[in-house]
């Protein structure tokens, strides 16, 4: 039987893979899989190597795995209402001025975090529903 307790640190560590999915899979720092990749197929190697094959494969599960359960426990609507909720907080944050726009690093750092969130949050939301609501999501019944 699975693990029906969730607390905040539940929380906090499928927030922790999901920034590490993430910022692995792409930041505006220049070391991410996406610069890999990028240099591996369009840069002077033209050659991906076993390690290249296998991070993309691993993140292409993570990727799976993460959105697979974010569709499937928040919906089509409830993702649209995590990205509109999150693209609110950003807009908030630059109307007051604690946010400029002019700094596209900075504001790219806060999109991707922002998306690790609602990645975390369709991740933990049955966990969420069921505590709020007495409610129970279930996919499968064995027979």
């Amino acid at each position: 039987m699975a693990n029906t307790n969730f607390n905040g640190q539940s929380f906090a560590i499928r927030l922790i893979f999901a920034l590490l999915l993430v910022y692995i899979s792409y930041n505006p720092s220049g070391y991410s899989f996406f610069h890999w990749a990028k240099e591996a197929l369009f840069g002077d190697a033209l050659a991906p190597t076993p390690p290249f094959a296998m991070s993309a494969v691993v993140l292409l599960i993570g990727w799976t795995i993460y959105i697979r359960a974010t569709l499937r426990s928040l919906g089509a609507f409830g993702l649209t209402l995590a990205l509109a909720f999150f693209a609110i907080i950003v807009w908030w944050l630059v109307d007051i001025g604690l946010l400029g726009i002019d700094n596209v690093s900075i504001m790219t750092y806060i999109v991707l975090f922002l998306l690790s969130s609602i990645l975390a949050t369709g991740m933990s939301w049955s966990h969420l529903r069921r505590r709020m609501s007495g409610q129970v999501d279930v996919d499968e019944i064995d027979d």
